[in-house]
């Protein structure tokens, strides 16, 4: 019975004729070798810094130069076309800048452990450098709550800011001059899509978490307790909170911090009316990430240098820019000079400013960093992200910043492994009077056609994570529809096609599999064939020999070719769609 089984599947296989191929699956294998890795960083290089002349053909040297310096230093573009009325918006939104971040440099600088002053000075000398490198018009640089609260948290670890205070700064602007060197090899070798990696789930999780975090921290100062403790976790700050209470308090200071915390919240709800109208326009700004890491990196290169630590954009500095009607970046340059002006001639009254009025600053700071509508849209839309928001809270307010970061980025990297590792494998069919193939799970009304089996392999990368997986769902399905089929010729498969329009690129694993399935086929006397793989999938096809044993009369272009392909070379079958 065996033996007649494979003389049957034999026979099968070789009643396959192949029947006239479409000269569009000539492309396929036709088609070109993939640009390398070299080449494609040429052409991006090429991009960015050769310019072409208005024939088409190449530009003088000294165009590639300008090009050059333009690229490094936006300002000698925007320069040339910037006129007296924006330069008017630009001195409004630069002293509107400069109200706001001089009272939150200094809160900052106290969440940082550091004096006033430091605060200040990293509201003036970043801004300046990212005013003639940075690309967006709205970014105001300075210091922020997050990246105060990160460098606190992590050095105070190994120095102890108040026993040595001199050897905690030198430590915070190691770490600042470091942070721009990274910032700058980022930049020079086009990693900024690394940051990418970093949801925007666990960025809205992160966020609230440590808004939460630097909220209670500010308890100290808020309430004038004289003992407190140096961990970020929400337990050891509740405990000291509670230990503290015994100690004598001034309610003075918690008076005077309401007070003020009262009338700066009032002020941004004025603020958050014209940030809500800008939002929009805001978010549809599109801006080279690559050349902002540079700027970023050279901004805080600087800044090391001359007593700042890390600088980056401010959310809510930014939004107030944008409603203040900043034109470019010679707003940053406007609060750059205002700044310097106050820490000339006003210096020796802020460094008296109470410790309640400090901590009402950062305070009024936080509710913008709490996203709670952003987190439920979240749930609504995706459970997984959710999960994501959520794991970078909890990391956050019951571990310490950097653990909260570390998980955020954990369970991004997990999200992307499971994903793939469990890649949608779908049947389809044809649409009826079309020959458009979908999913028969997600439209029903679609028709499977006739001793046909097409199967859809959504991924991009077919490999070793996924690749076993693939190949024992499509095995598995195979061998179901040849057992439903038992008997009944007319119904029997006799062709898979795989549709790999969605594949992208294949390695090794992922060409083996492709060779097992193909194995297991012909074990059972059906035909494969291969619909649309991508420009490297194909190469790799070709070259591990892929395609040999398929057959090159069985790679098509579309899955309309192929099974029309498998309709005509097996004579008995018929077209119900």
């Amino acid at each position: 019975m065996e033996a007649s089984a494979a003389v049957d599947s034999s026979a099968t296989v070789s009643a396959f004729e192949v029947s006239k191929r479409p000269d569009t699956a000539k492309l396929v294998l036709n088609s070109p070798s993939p640009p390398s890795l070299r080449e494609e960083l040429g052409a991006v290089v090429g991009k960015a810094f050769r310019p072409r002349a208005s024939g088409g053909g190449r530009a003088p040297r000294c165009a590639w130069v300008l090009t050059a310096l333009q690229c490094v230093f936006p300002v000698l573009q925007w320069g040339r076309s910037y006129t007296l009325k924006s330069f008017r918006s630009d001195v409004m939104a630069g002293l509107t800048l400069a109200s706001l971040g001089i009272p939150q440099s200094i809160g900052y600088a106290n969440l940082a452990k550091l004096d006033p002053q430091y605060g200040l000075y990293t509201s003036v000398v970043p801004p300046l450098i990212y005013a003639v490198m940075g690309t967006s018009r709205e970014i105001a640089i300075g210091p922020v709550a997050v990246v105060s609260l990160l460098l606190s948290s992590m050095i105070q670890n190994i120095v102890d800011p108040a026993a040595d205070p001199a050897t905690y700064r030198s430590i915070v602007f190691t770490v600042t001059f470091l942070a721009g060197v990274f910032q700058v090899s980022f930049g020079l070798f086009r990693l900024g899509f690394l940051v990418d990696f970093l949801s925007h789930a666990a960025i809205v999780g992160f966020m609230a978490g440590a808004a939460i975090v630097i909220g209670l921290q500010q308890l100290k100062g808020l309430l004038g307790l004289s003992h407190f403790t140096n961990s970020t976790d929400i337990v050891s700050v509740i405990k000291a909170v509670c230990s503290a209470l015994h100690d004598p308090w001034h309610p003075g200071n918690f008076f005077i911090g309401c007070s003020f915390l009262i009338f700066i919240l009032a002020t941004r709800f004025i603020e958050a009316i014209a940030v809500g109208r800008s939002f929009a326009s805001i978010r549809g700004y599109k801006l080279d990430g690559n050349k902002e890491m540079l700027a970023m990196g050279f901004s805080n290169v600087a800044g090391s240098l001359s007593s700042c630590y890390v600088a980056t954009g401010s959310f809510s500095r930014t939004a107030v820019n944008f409603s203040a009607g900043a034109r470019s970046t010679m707003s940053n340059i406007i609060m750059s000079i205002t700044v310097f002006i106050t820490l000339e001639l006003f210096m020796k009254f802020l460094y008296y400013t109470p410790m309640a009025v400090l901590a009402s600053i950062i305070l009024s700071a936080l509710p913008g960093l709490i996203d709670i509508k952003e987190a439920c849209n979240i749930w609504k839309v995706d459970k997984m992200d959710f999960l994501t928001c959520l794991g970078a809270f909890v990391g956050v307010l019951f571990g310490s910043v950097e653990i909260g970061l570390a998980v955020a980025i954990a369970i991004s990297f997990a999200k992307i492994i499971i994903q793939s590792l469990r890649p949608q494998v779908e049947i389809l069919g044809r649409l009826q009077g079309t020959n458009i193939f979908c999913s028969i799970r997600q439209y029903p009304v679609a028709c499977r056609t006739p001793t046909v089996l097409t199967i859809r392999i959504d991924t991009s990368f077919m490999c070793f994570i996924n690749a076993t997986f693939i190949k024992e769902r499509i095995v598995n399905w195979v061998r179901e529809e040849v057992e439903a089929s038992d008997g009944k010729a007319k119904e029997r498969i006799q062709a898979v096609v795989l549709d790999m329009s969605s594949v992208v690129n294949i390695d090794t694993s992922g060409l083996t599999a492709l060779e097992e399935i193909h194995k297991e086929l012909v074990s059972l006397g059906i035909q494969m064939a291969i619909a649309g793989p991508g420009w490297n999938a194909i190469q790799k096809m070709k070259v591990s020999g892929v395609v040999d044993r398929v057959g090159e009369d069985w790679i098509f272009l579309t899955v309309g070719e192929a099974v029309e392909a498998c309709l005509s070379a097996h004579k008995g079958a018929a077209l119900e769609c």
